[in-house]
């Protein structure tokens, strides 16, 4: 696939990004936990926060090398993109990936993903929709 000038590739927003290493840490241990084989989230959901959602990736060195981690995290950057709409305003949700996430397929990583996502936001109340 060549890109020309003209193309709009479609990614995360970069207001949708954590970054700080204070939100991540928020998030982990004061939201909701759930796990899968490929991936586990950590939702928490700012109620009074009349920021946008913001997902953080945590891909360790576990997963494998530099080039296969960066791969892992822009294949869940671009299913969580997706989610994004479903997130309430002010949550903050961490994706980390599992070693086995490297030789997943993309149809297993999107699944386990969205058996997360929806997990965390029944735990925290809110209504998710078929």
């Amino acid at each position: 696939m060549t890109l020309t000038a003209g193309d709009r590739v479609a990614m995360l927003p970069a207001i949708a990004r954590m970054r700080r290493s204070s939100d991540f840490a928020v998030a982990v241990h004061g939201g909701s936990r759930s796990g899968r084989p490929l991936v586990s989230g950590h939702l928490l959901v700012r109620r009074e926060s009349r920021e946008a959602a913001r997902v953080g990736f945590v891909v360790s060195k576990a997963v494998g090398p530099a080039v296969v981690r960066n791969k892992v995290r822009r294949r869940l950057r671009h299913l969580v993109r997706g989610y994004l709409p479903s997130l309430p305003g002010g949550s903050l949700l961490v994706v980390r990936a599992a070693p086995r996430a490297a030789a997943a397929c993309q149809a297993d990583l999107a699944a386990d993903l969205d058996l997360v996502i929806r997990a965390l936001l029944r735990r925290q109340g809110v209504v998710v929709s078929q």
